[in-house]
């Protein structure tokens, strides 16, 4: 998975002498928290809430009200946009772009080609859609959770034909080493969730967990 297959590609930019209120404006009415600073194609800054904010005279200003709009009408965007932004190429894979967002505590990568062209953007919102969606929670169907005592070789392929064998298609497939066990999360594409439970506690398998999920409109 590539942080291309989950980036915005619709996208919504300012450009650096954009006043701070046309800023704002923008960012309310298309329900976002912040915008790629673009010059021609290629980013030279962010403006997000947070800096917005953050140039906001205090409310213990002596400046009249009169004052701070005229103060804030002639701010631009290039005033108070973050200028050293990080970036990510559109190849490169979605944990790749889920590490640089965590290592520099920040929720939101403008994606740039090779040519340092924007092409779209990444935020924690596109990270939580793409978990949703290898998880298969929005596919509906039945989700198994199998507890595997000790890595077993092959094991995978061995669930896979039993599930075959018995018509059962698999739409996604979660695994989560610990310690002492191997959880095995399957979410398979059937509403037969106790047939399915029967059959693999028959070939063996620990079943802690078989649910029912309601496919997500």
């Amino acid at each position: 998975m590539s942080v291309s297959d989950f980036m915005t590609r619709n996208l919504i930019v300012a450009q650096p002498e954009m006043k701070i209120f046309d800023a704002v404006d923008l960012m309310k009415k298309n329900n976002i928290h912040r915008l790629p600073v673009v010059k021609g194609e290629q980013v030279i800054g962010l403006i997000t809430e947070g800096t917005i904010q953050s140039a906001m005279p205090s409310k213990a200003t002596s400046l009249s009200v009169y004052e701070v709009n005229y103060l804030l009408n002639k701010t631009t965007v290039a005033d108070i946009m973050v200028k050293k932004v990080q970036t990510i190429q559109p190849e490169a894979s979605l944990e790749d772009g889920i590490f640089k967002m965590r290592q520099n505590n920040i929720g939101v990568l403008p994606v740039i080609d090779a040519n340092e062209i924007l092409v779209g953007i990444i935020t924690n919102n596109d990270i939580f859609d793409a978990f949703l969606k290898i998880t298969g929670y929005n596919d509906g169907g039945t989700r198994i959770q199998l507890r595997i005592p000790e890595d077993h070789k092959g094991i995978l392929a061995d669930i896979a034909k039993l599930l075959a064998d018995n018509d059962f298609s698999i739409l996604t497939v979660v695994v989560n080493r610990k310690e002492l066990e191997t959880i095995i999360e399957l979410q398979i594409e059937s509403r037969e969730t106790h047939q399915i439970e029967k059959k693999l506690k028959e070939a063996g398998y620990d079943v802690f967990e078989a649910t029912f999920i309601s496919k997500k409109v």
